[in-house]
């Protein structure tokens, strides 16, 4: 059986099989996110008659086949490689074949416009790296962007990828934004740690957990020393309010003029 990972209230892993009653725990996320694992030689298909769907490779070798279309995909892991990512419409049949140990993580929110399948190859992923003129450093970070609204405007959804140096900061300056977001975490070492600071409150992150923001709350991260944190970004547009910005916390915005 392939493996399907979900959360529990305090954003902790719990491994499910595929076909379990889907989590409500989260509703006011607006979408829905899994974490698959494949063994080589296992498949999964996807199709879903109101949601628009997106499916990043994690780690391994998959092929793609939706719309008579095949796009193959190789990723080493989250740290080494950049992503590859199939960004599919409503109503469109995916099947994903693992051609070696695989897991991928899947997003997905109801959407009834119709659009082109978009296969992301890692070269179409816009990188920045942030944060390394600034405070000494300490929030030195790569953002990766696979879609959002100024390349998918027909998406509600946001998908991209960061790689939080070990003991640095992210998600810095603290911000906010009225759209709910979805943090997916793993570490470089299975041990690896952080936190996740959520409004006024703080939670231990860990490998393959998760952290789930309601709109309005400012989110900052930070990862131990010694332990690279890297976290896959997920935004739900609000109907009417797409996700363009970041609504920088006034009591913190002196932080930007610091070199």
């Amino acid at each position: 059986m392939v493996e399907r990972i979900n959360y529990n209230e305090e954003g902790k892993a719990q491994i499910c099989g595929v076909g379990d009653d889907t989590d409500k725990r989260h509703e006011d996320m607006l979408m829905d996110i899994d974490v698959y694992r494949l063994k080589k030689g296992q498949t999964q298909s996807f199709f879903y008659e109101e949601d628009e769907q997106a499916i990043l490779l994690l780690k391994g070798k998959l092929l793609y086949e939706y719309e008579g279309k095949n796009s193959a995909a190789t990723r080493a892991d989250v740290f080494s490689a950049l992503p590859s990512c199939l960004h599919t419409a409503r109503r469109t049949d995916v099947m994903v074949t693992a051609l070696e140990n695989s897991e991928i993580l899947t997003q997905r929110t109801k959407n009834s416009k119709k659009f082109e399948s978009k296969f992301y190859a890692p070269d179409d992923c816009r990188k920045e790296k942030m944060g390394e003129t600034q405070w000494e450093g300490s929030a030195s970070r790569e953002v990766l962007t696979v879609f959002d609204y100024s390349n998918a405007p027909y998406s509600n959804m946001v998908l991209g990828e960061v790689i939080n140096k070990a003991g640095r900061w992210s998600s810095y300056v603290p911000h906010s934004h009225p759209q709910p977001e979805v943090y997916y975490y793993r570490f470089s070492h299975p041990q690896g740690f952080g936190a996740s600071f959520l409004g006024d409150d703080v939670f231990r992150i860990s490998d393959n957990s998760a952290a789930f923001i309601k709109g309005g709350l400012t989110h900052p991260q930070t990862s131990a020393p010694g332990y690279t944190m890297y976290y896959c970004w997920m935004i739900r547009h609000l109907d009417g309010n797409p996700w363009t910005d970041r609504d920088i916390d006034p009591n913190h915005a002196w932080l930007l003029k610091e070199k």
